[in-house]
């Protein structure tokens, strides 16, 4: 009898709902998956007590990449620069919590580390309705990547390129929430907070967000705020 080897993916894990959200549909999917986190220097590190914490609830093997990125101009990496708070239009410009190259960098890293372990896709839990404005978030933006891909990896140019799955790419947060709870993925277990505080400060683009996504869906959040 022939096994079907099981299909592998690399899940992007930064802590938050989103991403929380996306490991939970990757098992859902039937992936086996491998937790994929980045120490960069940002301001809100607490995220990753966050996702070593959800990685462990579904025993899934997590690996954290330390990459310094706080040469990178960005109020996440840059103490210095204060983190916009309570802004009325937020999706409307690149905000300066954007950390340049971002998801170029994490993806990148998550290709190679497909490649080394036979992974067929990479999940990111990337969205463009409910958020901050980061045009590395962008339909347009994976596309591209996924183009590049094909051509800049031995899986590419082998005619097995690594599929880059992105959920809840047009969900709005409170539809994501729904997706969380409907899974039962840990989402008290999760951080969105930029500010690196003991409870999150609910003013931050990230905490407006996430708040708003619970209240239309119906659901309490269950972390603290200040």
């Amino acid at each position: 009898m022939v096994h079907e080897r099981p299909v592998k993916a690399v899940v992007l894990l930064s802590g938050g709902l989103d991403s929380t959200t996306v490991l939970a549909k990757a098992l859902d999917d039937g992936c086996e998956v491998v937790a994929l986190s980045f120490r960069y220097g940002q301001r809100h590190s607490r995220e990753l007590d966050s996702a070593e914490a959800v990685a462990g609830h579904y025993g899934v093997r997590h690996v954290v990449v330390d990459i310094d990125l706080s040469m990178f101009r960005s109020a996440l990496t840059d103490k210095g620069t204060r983190v916009p708070e309570n802004r009325e239009k937020i999706g409307s410009d690149i905000p300066d919590t954007y950390v340049p190259a971002r998801n170029i960098i994490m993806m990148s890293v998550a290709a190679g580390l497909c490649e080394s372990i036979d992974a067929d896709r990479i999940y990111i839990g990337a969205n463009v309705v409910d958020y901050s404005g980061y045009p590395d978030c962008r339909p347009e933006f994976f596309e591209a990547f996924r183009r590049m891909l094909e051509v800049g990896t031995k899986a590419g140019t082998e005619g097995r390129s690594i599929r880059i799955e992105t959920p809840i790419l047009n969900m709005s947060k409170a539809d994501i929430v729904r997706l969380g709870k409907t899974l039962g993925a840990p989402l008290s277990l999760t951080w969105s907070c930029y500010e690196g505080g003991k409870k999150a400060c609910g003013r931050c683009d990230s905490c407006i967000l996430r708040l708003k996504g619970f209240r239309e869906a119906g659901y309490r959040d269950e972390i603290e705020y200040e």
